[in-house]
């Protein structure tokens, strides 16, 4: 048995996300991932991205800190490999090139500036195929803070892929129209036309801390009359109770709900009844392609 280390950082809009997995080979046996080490540090770098246009002095020593503290981590653990990815937050500052330039710098991790369809392909090489059964459709969605990318799975395949700026970051800030929501649902009316057993398959925190709320088992999907009770809910408790009675985290409090639209709405208009949470997402699939273009 040989057991290696990689790790994946997500830049993200809403948090920044160090994963560690351990990867165990075996001979003439399938490579095995288990999770070994996951830190996620709340720097909401879309606030600053999506209504100043620029990440803010704050929040780059915040990252800075963040990123060194992540590569002597990695490197007390033993981590073999490493790869860090940005999403829009990053993408869409005037000074993103700036801020990992600093970053490689002080810090010595250099960051890869991703677009939404990389991010869904990314996000696609991950244990969805366990999950995704031949005679079934899918709708993935991975709910980020700054875009949500969309993937259609039909047959046991990708049929097209698609990445929306809408996340929770921005819903929260009002940056979202309508036009970007008509967009949306008549995207996923003409994908999903004529598909029949249709399900969501769902990515990110919130709908990960929303199957924990539910208290179902791993692996048992939530329905979309449980995810439409569970939104008027959290609508109708302050932001302060969310965190007080729900325990959930100041920086999970607020974005919760606006992500439960997006999934709520989503179910709506493809016709899906059930919403499957495998928690997994950009930081496994990272490993994942890190892993595979790393083999020996």
């Amino acid at each position: 048995m040989n057991i290696r280390k990689f790790a994946a950082i997500d830049v993200g809009s809403n948090a920044i996300r160090l994963l560690v997995h351990n990867v165990i080979e075996e001979k003439d046996k399938e490579t095995k991932f288990r999770k070994n080490v996951l830190i996620r540090v709340p720097v909401r770098l879309g606030e600053d991205s999506f209504t100043k246009g620029a990440i803010s002095e704050f929040n780059t020593e915040r990252i800075v800190k963040t990123m060194k503290s992540f590569s002597l981590l990695m490197e007390v653990i033993g981590v073999e490999k490493y790869k860090a990815c940005a999403t829009s937050a990053m993408r869409e500052a005037r000074n993103g090139n700036k801020v990992i330039a600093r970053i490689l710098k002080e810090s010595g991790i250099a960051i890869e500036l991703i677009n939404g369809k990389e991010e869904a392909s990314i996000i696609a090489s991950t244990d969805l195929k366990k999950l995704i059964q031949t005679d079934q459709s899918y709708l993935y969605i991975d709910v980020g803070g700054g875009s949500t990318e969309f993937t259609l799975f039909a047959e046991g395949s990708i049929k097209v892929s698609r990445s929306f700026k809408i996340g929770t970051v921005r819903l929260l800030n009002n940056m979202v129209n309508d036009d970007i929501w008509n967009d949306i649902e008549t995207w996923i009316r003409k994908i999903t036309k004529g598909t029949s057993k249709i399900s969501i398959i769902g990515s990110g925190g919130n709908i990960n801390k929303l199957h924990k709320l539910s208290g179902r088992r791993e692996g048992e999907p939530l329905s979309n009359i449980w995810l439409n009770a569970q939104y008027n809910f959290l609508k109708s408790m302050s932001y302060e109770d969310r965190i007080s009675e729900l325990g959930l985290n100041p920086d999970r409090a607020d974005v919760i709900i606006p992500a439960t639209r997006i999934f709520l709405s989503s179910a709506k208009w493809s016709g899906a009844r059930k919403i499957h949470v495998p928690k997994i997402g950009l930081s496994d699939g990272i490993i994942k392609t890190l892993y595979y273009a790393n083999h020996v």
